[in-house]
């Protein structure tokens, strides 16, 4: 059994102040979450199995950064190992679960199908069953707008029917809101599952499009262009996204069983997103032009009314401002691209 656990001075004590088990820690949004509980004075166990479906050492950087934080427990153990987190649920007792790990990537599911099955099923019954029996208060969890299928009514609304994934990623996206709506409906648990839209910014992942364009036009790379540039995406920045995890997290009001849509509420132009990746650059990118891929979808946009209306969820930050951002933090961290470069170079 692997068990890795790295305590460190917790905040002070206050009436406020909350214990959050958050899964996925050493990944992006999880990284983002848990730094924005710490800092407002809360105490994080944070859990993840630092995977290599991206270079590790961008994960380890990660935790790294975490663990400067006073409150923060490093957790490096596997969600598939129930016993595991059985221990870890009863050693800190947390009263809310942030389950924010999952095996990402649409394309990746189409050759590697069983870890989504193990990651993103196996694991989420794992935390079903530990929050129910230990009656947590409040479970809230990863969706993702690729739930949406090949709707093509646009905004994307939660009301709308999610019956016909795309993709296997996406199915167990919508096997997850499934099983946690059983668990609402058999045994009182409160489920809050969060649709997120193309989240970008600052610790970002290697695999999305923000950071394959940054890194293929600084090495003087073209960069691959899907569907001909005719996508569309609802580019939302690493910030607002955690304004509305933390608020379903923390917020009263809800019902047992929650769904929302957290994006940014802006269907923009692939072509403008590299217009301005350009420009922040200061080079031009060479373009191959290639057709849509198997499991993608040619636009998402994210209706946020609700998300608006039960958690005060407001995104603020429009792509102009968050590019420079996520370009700025990648020149400031160019020891550590060089880093995942040569990890890349060797798998």
């Amino acid at each position: 059994m692997l068990l890795s656990i790295l305590a460190f001075p917790m905040a002070g004590e206050g009436k406020d102040v909350a214990t959050y088990l958050v899964t996925g820690t050493a990944g992006f949004i999880g990284f983002h979450v848990a730094k924005r509980l710490l800092e407002d004075g809360h105490r994080v166990v944070g859990y993840d199995n630092l995977n290599d479906y991206y270079p590790v050492v961008l994960k380890q950087a990660r935790h790294a950064e975490l663990k400067k934080l006073e409150g923060f427990t490093a957790v490096e153990a596997d969600l598939c190992e129930l016993g595991t987190l059985e221990e870890v649920m009863d050693t800190h007792r947390p009263e809310v679960v942030c389950h924010l790990a999952a095996q990402a990537g649409v394309r990746y599911s189409l050759t590697h199908p069983f870890v989504y099955e193990k990651s993103n099923l196996h694991a989420f019954l794992n935390i079903l069953e530990v929050c129910r029996h230990r009656k947590l208060g409040r479970l809230v969890y990863a969706s993702s707008s690729s739930v949406y299928g090949g709707n093509t009514e646009l905004p994307f609304s939660e009301d709308q029917s999610v019956d016909h994934p795309i993709s296997l990623y996406a199915a167990t996206k919508k096997a997850n809101e499934l099983m946690a709506h059983v668990y609402t409906h058999l045994f009182g648990l409160q489920t809050i599952g969060l649709r997120f839209f193309t989240v970008y910014g600052p610790w970002g992942r290697p695999d999305m499009a923000m950071w394959l364009f940054t890194e293929a036009m600084t090495q003087g790379v073209p960069i691959k262009v899907f569907n001909y540039g005719k996508m569309r995406r609802d580019f939302t920045y690493i910030d607002d996204i955690v304004q509305g995890v933390v608020a379903s997290m923390q917020v009263d009001g809800l019902e047992p069983y929650e769904i929302f849509n957290l994006g940014n509420h802006r269907c923009e132009e692939l072509m403008h997103l590299i217009e301005l990746m350009e420009q922040e650059l200061g080079v031009e990118a060479e373009k191959e032009m290639l057709p849509m891929q198997p499991g993608d979808v040619p636009a998402t946009y994210a209706d946020v009314d609700r998300a608006r209306e039960k958690l005060g969820y407001e995104p603020t930050t429009p792509i102009d401002v968050g590019v420079p951002r996520f370009i700025a933090w990648y020149k400031e961290h160019a020891g550590l691209i060089e880093q995942i470069r040569a990890a890349q170079k060797r798998s």
